[in-house]
């Protein structure tokens, strides 16, 4: 189900919605007691070309509540399309906006994800920062699918405590995918899928400085930080995401919205 009255455009194929982080973490403290809202994609590069490979998780994207611009290629793009008051929408910005603002209607958070200790440490360091946070609970699942014992806990604990939001810390594309499959069955407000904003804000990995996140160049210093990790995935997709670009632009490849 997508958010309503939130224009989207057109990228390879994806609607990436058309907002800003504000408008982004308003729509989000508003699921406040709300059951079931859906779920939110945090998308870049990345994702645009996994969607690309595989159709299926195309649909996924497209499915979800709000695809958020999580890299400044989006939001150029978007600006280019006219929607002048587009900002990123970076995860662990989005993460730390909702966390803030939601202190005041008393929203409460879940932590979906992580290698064993992050959740608490990524509980410790937010809550140090923001008082009177209201964090309910976390799950870290292990590396491959739940099997039926731990989805079942999975939906007990959040039956148990009602969060919100679930906030999902698994990468793309596992973490939309999960929340595609488990969104349905959770008494939670909405799942957002972040990536490395577990990382980031439990302080074991570092971000980039704000100027090179607004030059767009964070790519860089990701790759540059975890070369063998994210080298070949950094080398072959934006290079592909360029060239699939050029062809959408002038129409020699169509790409429409699933």
């Amino acid at each position: 189900m997508r958010a309503s009255g939130v224009p989207r455009f057109n990228v390879l194929g994806v609607g990436v919605s058309a907002l800003n982080l504000a408008q982004t973490t308003n729509l989000v403290v508003g699921v406040r007691e709300k059951l079931q809202c859906g779920y939110i994609t945090v998308t870049g590069v990345h994702g645009l070309i996994e969607a690309g490979d595989d159709p299926a998780f195309g649909r996924i994207l497209n499915r979800a509540w709000l695809v958020t611009p999580d890299g400044m290629p989006l939001v150029w793009i978007g600006r280019a399309c006219g929607h002048r008051a587009m900002t990123r929408v970076y995860g662990p910005d989005l993460m730390l906006a909702v966390c803030a603002a939601g202190r005041a209607v008393g929203l409460r958070h879940y932590f979906f994800g992580g290698a064993p200790g992050v959740a608490a440490a990524l509980r410790n360091r937010l809550t140090a920062r923001l008082p009177n946070l209201a964090i309910v609970g976390a799950f870290t699942p292990p590396f491959r699918p739940l099997d039926a014992s731990e989805a079942a806990a999975l939906r007990n604990d959040i039956a148990r405590n009602r969060p919100d939001v679930v906030w999902v810390g698994l990468g793309t594309p596992k973490q939309e995918r999960f929340m595609a499959e488990y969104a349905p069955q959770l008494d939670a407000g909405v799942l957002i899928g972040v990536g490395a904003a577990f990382d980031f804000h439990a302080g074991l990995k570092p971000q980039a400085p704000r100027w090179i996140q607004r030059s767009g160049l964070e790519w860089l210093f990701r790759m540059c930080s975890e070369p063998r990790r994210l080298g070949p995935r950094y080398l072959r997709n934006n290079p592909l995401f360029l060239s699939r670009l050029l062809l959408q632009a002038t129409g020699r490849r169509k790409y429409p919205l699933e």
